[in-house]
């Protein structure tokens, strides 16, 4: 296979492995704006499906070397670090 294509493969893998990512983190905004209980079994439910089933992706587009495993788990932690400020967000607003 030619390196462009190769190089075409790996950004066209990337870029759907972010879409993927900006979907969940969307997710995790409209919770933050509105400060909805994180702890809401169907909130936990979706949110776990999903962030499992990126890490899946990830796994797969990394084990093709299609992208590397740093920048598979670049993604995964900016998702836990929105997970992390949700939490936060909601446990302040408990506390008032």
């Amino acid at each position: 296979m030619r390196s462009d294509a190769v190089t075409d493969y790996k950004d066209k893998a990337f870029e759907l492995l972010k879409k993927d990512a900006e979907k969940i983190l969307k997710l995790i905004n409209v919770q933050l704006d509105h400060l909805t209980m994180p702890q809401c079994p169907l909130y936990e439910e979706v949110l776990d499906t999903q962030m499992f089933g990126l890490s899946r992706e990830i796994d797969f587009a990394s084990r093709l070397g299609l992208i590397e495993v740093e920048q598979g788990k670049e993604l995964l932690s900016e998702l836990e670090r929105q997970l992390s400020a949700l939490h936060d967000a909601f446990t302040n607003q408990k506390n008032k």
